[in-house]
């Protein structure tokens, strides 16, 4: 919300007279750019195969707790304190693993800055390119945290962005770049 107030507020002190806007839809170029599909699914891929572990992992753990809640009765003191301490020992083990993998600095947000930020430096690029060259002042991002609650198709660049990248947006090639189109018609 302070995001869209700050902008409001920006816009409204700007002189208006002879400002040129224009927006893109971030999320549009990014689902047609072949390099970011890629990209998203091995991102998929590796988290849902951490998924599968975690899962396993706490299935072991209610499993543990299970056998120590039938089983207390049965067993002495010292035998029960053992495996309480061996289950609190795997419950850290697992949240370590999910810090580890999901968390702030962990291997998925790692991988995403590896994997996604060059895409997104390049869609930067050439949305900065086709501001000079359509001499415009601002490019404002509809899918971004900036809600438009009304945008004329006119003033729409996305697809020249997505033209200044070298991917198609038409036809059977829509979301390929000029090479892939070339190697799909020679298959």
């Amino acid at each position: 919300m302070r995001k869209i107030a700050f902008i409001a507020v920006f816009l409204m002190s700007l002189p208006l007279f002879g400002q040129r806007f224009a927006y893109v839809d971030s999320e549009y170029i990014l689902n047609l750019m072949p390099s970011y599909k890629s990209a998203q699914k091995e991102l998929d891929f590796m988290s849902q195969q951490w998924e599968k572990e975690i899962e396993k992992s706490k299935e072991e753990l209610a499993k543990l707790e299970k056998n120590l809640a039938t089983e207390r009765i049965l067993l002495t003191e010292d035998v029960i304190k053992q495996r309480e301490e061996d289950i609190v020992k795997k419950q850290k083990e697992l949240r370590q693993y999910q810090m580890e993998k999901f968390g702030v600095d962990g291997e998925l947000f790692k991988k995403r800055q590896e994997l996604v930020k060059p895409i997104q430096d390049k869609v930067f690029e050439a949305i900065q390119k086709v501001a000079k060259d359509n001499a415009l002042d601002f490019i404002l991002d509809k899918s971004g945290g900036v809600t438009m609650l009304y945008t004329n198709a006119k003033y729409d660049r996305s697809d020249e962005v997505l033209e200044e990248l070298g991917i198609s947006t038409t036809g059977e090639g829509a979301g390929q770049t000029p090479e892939e189109e070339t190697d799909e018609e020679q298959k």
